[in-house]
């Protein structure tokens, strides 16, 4: 008999066989509260997730190339990916955008950029995700103020500000202001929106990039739940409805490698969430709901031998898919070496498709459920997820968590010992430290052009030379003087860019109060 120890990314053992004795809880109906099958009674046989592929580069005019190409391939809904200027609030012109314009996403300078970004796309026939957090709140604006100029009535307009700035402090890094202004800043989208905008996501509350730093899952689903709950307080002590504004928030969390292990996560995360929601006081079944985007693990993805990043992708998507996703992201095969090509996109797409429509995954609804095996590890995620959690609380929440550090070494422990395993040879990744060959396949690579910022600061030149100056100046100084005090800022950065303030100059206008942190 093998001495072998078997556990999951997280640490949990696996047992050789699991039987009904290993079960903690109650099998339960998808549906219904705490939805550990699924938020809707059909699931799948009712509505498919929506297939998402993240894309942006370059300027907005090649970004919308791309859009328009995915949107023929049978994509149903866009996300946009912006680029590291956009993101800390830097027009392409500023000294620090030098070397980053268009390299990662596209780069939105002003309302202009955003005009040509949706060119031939009406706003109120499609769903779109913005991946943006610092600066969600000049996105939103921007995207609000084009909704409009097209006609569209922005109380149907839908889709999702990532919004969620707390993972960048402890993850990922493109964060501006301090968290505590930072929170205002959200809370205050979270206001506007539950008025004005009632059927946007105003956060994707993301494990995603927590992942991609290194965490295990148990830690993913852990630390993304304790921001939740931050979420939650700080919108309550705005005096908000929880049965309101919890209905907008939803989830994004990354598919790793573990099959079964990714399927359990995203069940425990709806059980638990249900749990936190109405222990907060959310009696509306909608509001307990926790709803997610799920995007394959990019961190998983080799540079070598890159064709096996094909079926990497789809092991992760079908377990997003057997774990109840609402929409999904499938990463390109050659992201490891650059921006996907039209191909991999492509290659990418086609795996949710055929997923969906030749699978039969869809046909039943949380086809696993039974399990012994998945309802065992469902249960050990979820009381593992919980000590963390409750040291969390204990600490006064995730925002004093990560002001001392706490999360982010948990982080960056559980990432070094991820890749020692990887290094000594225990943790095994075909063609990197098995299986691996000499030499590799040339695989065609997606690059950008270092003209891009000779470009787009042209285009902020010729903006700024026709645009009504007095009205920029009058909206960022009207700005300036909320931002001291307690007045909701998203009618007032909508009012700047739609007299075309760049985003620049609404970060700028809002640092010089909040300062940077």
């Amino acid at each position: 008999m093998s001495e072998q120890k078997f556990t999951t990314t997280s640490g949990i053992e696996i047992k050789e066989v699991y039987s009904e004795a290993n079960r903690l809880t109650e099998s339960e109906a998808p549906g219904v509260y705490p939805f550990t099958r699924g938020i809707q009674q059909d699931m799948y046989r009712g509505r498919l997730w929506t297939m998402r592929q993240y894309a942006g580069f370059s300027t907005a005019e090649e970004s919308n190339k791309r859009y328009h190409y995915l949107l023929n391939q049978g994509t149903t809904g866009l996300s946009v990916a912006f680029d590291l200027p956009t993101q800390i609030g830097y027009d392409s012109d500023h000294d620090m955008a030098e070397g980053e314009v268009g390299k990662v996403g596209v780069a939105i300078d002003s309302l202009k950029d955003m005009e040509i970004l949706f060119d031939g796309i009406e706003l109120q026939k499609i769903t779109t995700s913005m991946t943006i957090n610092a600066t969600a709140s000049i996105l939103l604006a921007m995207y609000i103020a084009l909704a409009r100029k097209q006609g569209a009535d922005i109380r149907q307009i839908s889709g999702t500000i990532q919004n969620d700035i707390l993972k960048e402090y402890a993850a990922r890094g493109t964060y501006i202001y301090p968290p505590k202004t930072s929170m205002r800043i959200i809370t205050d989208i979270f206001e506007y929106c539950s008025n004005e905008v009632p059927k946007w996501n105003t956060i994707s509350i993301s494990g995603y990039h927590i992942r991609e730093a290194g965490s295990t899952a148990v830690q993913e689903l852990a630390f993304t739940l304790a921001n939740g709950k931050a979420y939650l307080n700080a919108a309550l002590e705005k005096g908000l409805d929880i049965n309101i504004f919890a209905k907008r928030l939803s989830f994004f969390f990354n598919c790793h490698n573990n099959f079964f292990e990714e399927i359990a996560k995203f069940r425990a995360a709806r059980r638990m969430w249900a749990k936190i929601t109405k222990q907060m006081g959310a009696t509306d079944p909608k509001a307990q709901m926790l709803r997610f985007h799920t995007q394959t693990g990019g961190s998983t993805l080799t540079a070598q031998q890159p064709l096996n990043n094909v079926i990497r992708v789809t092991n992760q998507a079908m377990a997003a898919v057997l774990g109840g996703t609402q929409s999904l992201h499938t990463n390109g095969y050659d992201e490891a070496l650059s921006l996907p090509t039209e191909t991999a996109a492509k290659i990418a797409l086609r795996t949710q498709q055929i997923i969906a429509f030749e699978s039969g995954v869809t046909e039943t609804v949380d086809p696993l459920a039974g399990s012994y095996f998945i309802e065992t590890l469902t249960d050990e995620i979820e009381a593992a997820a919980q000590l963390y959690i409750d040291k969390i609380d204990a600490m006064g929440g995730s925002v004093n968590a990560i002001e001392n550090g706490y999360i982010q070494n948990e982080i960056a422990d559980a990432s070094y010992r991820y890749q020692v395993e990887v290094e000594n040879g225990s943790r095994t990744i075909v063609g990197v430290n098995k299986f691996t060959q000499e030499q590799e396949g040339v695989i065609e690579a997606f690059a950008i052009d270092e003209s891009i910022r000779s470009i787009q600061t042209e285009k902020l030149n010729q903006l700024k030379a026709v645009r009504d100056g007095a009205a920029v100046e009058k909206a960022l100084t009207n700005l300036v003087a909320a931002a001291k005090g307690k007045e909701n800022l998203m009618p007032l950065i909508i009012i700047a860019v739609e007299a075309y303030a760049t985003l620049g100059e609404v970060a700028d206008a809002l640092r010089s109060v909040f300062g940077e942190y």
